[in-house]
């Protein structure tokens, strides 16, 4: 090859005014890469067909929280109505049985027996559900929640009714209205003064329910931790429970120092209705005392032979 003659491959590229990157293939280059959208298996463009399935994704996605929203809602909404009828059959102790029950003690002696029995209470259900959940079966978990929450709320509304017993702020009104002012103090974690006529519209009012939903749910999310495996929920409830029944006391008894009344100064007070029965209860108890009463009638006497 001489120094005038040119390669043979520079030859034949020169001769046919094409470059390495107009896409020759040749030995030592591939093809070009094409920045051009490809064509998918049938023949169309699929950078077409993305956007349609991440709106369907989009759409089952939302559907599906709409759905477990719409269901977490009900499973609120029952039990907040299962504490709302819990609470007029709750059974409190007036005054008198009080002092009857803890002789020679003062009105803060007697709060601080009450708090200390409601909170070992209260920590006993927070670990009689961490043993349940020792090994954790999903679907009964909302059932042992539900369970947990009405309890803590049957203790701490007792818990309230006797406070205001101790500290001399009965409420006044029927069986229904006193429980309704017990609700919604425990609803609102502080205490109401029931003798204005304002407080208890508010508390007869009809957005009790929704802030009581919202109650439920707050203590139902602070108690997820109460169904971990391994009996490691029963330590926590108990301690958490505990801790929650204690807070919500002391917040209740500085409202009711404010407005305490002393014993000498109380007039003579009525005892207190037994708790109210369900309706199925009361007429089964009819039945029950309408058929002893039957076979207590005397029967009319036969004539002898």
């Amino acid at each position: 090859m001489t120094g005038s003659a040119l390669p043979r491959k520079r030859r034949f590229r020169k001769a046919a005014g094409t470059t390495p990157c107009d896409g020759v293939r040749d030995g030592e280059r591939g093809r070009q890469a094409s920045l051009e959208p490809a064509d998918d298996a049938h023949g169309g463009n699929s950078s077409t067909t993305k956007p349609g399935r991440l709106a369907t994704a989009k759409d089952g996605v939302r559907k599906g929280v709409r759905r477990g929203g719409l269901s977490a809602k009900a499973g609120l909404g029952q039990i907040a109505d299962r504490i709302m009828d819990l609470a007029p059959r709750v059974p409190v102790r007036d005054l008198s049985t009080l002092r009857q029950q803890f002789p020679g003690l003062g009105p803060e002696q007697i709060a601080d027996r009450l708090v200390a029995g409601a909170c070992h209470a209260s920590s006993t259900v927070g670990a009689g559900v961490g043993v349940a959940a020792a090994l954790p079966v999903p679907p009964a978990m909302p059932a042992e929640l539900a369970a947990e929450i009405t309890g803590v709320a049957a203790i701490e509304l007792k818990l309230i009714a006797e406070l205001r017993e101790v500290y001399g702020l009965r409420p006044e009104g029927t069986l229904a209205q006193r429980s309704t002012a017990y609700l919604t103090s425990w609803t609102h974690e502080r205490g109401i003064d029931v003798a204005k006529t304002a407080s208890i519209g508010a508390a007869l009012g009809t957005h009790t329910k929704r802030e009581l939903r919202q109650q439920v749910m707050k203590r139902t999310v602070r108690n997820l931790p109460n169904l971990m495996p391994f009996l490691v929920g029963a330590v926590v409830g108990a301690l958490m429970n505990r801790r929650d029944t204690k807070k919500l006391a002391e917040r209740i008894r500085a409202d009711l120092r404010q407005a305490q009344v002393p014993w000498d100064a109380l007039p003579e007070l009525a005892p207190l209705e037994p708790p109210a029965d369900s309706p199925q209860e009361s007429q089964g108890s009819h039945d029950s005392q309408d058929s002893r009463d039957s076979r207590q009638d005397p029967q009319q006497p036969t004539e002898g032979p």
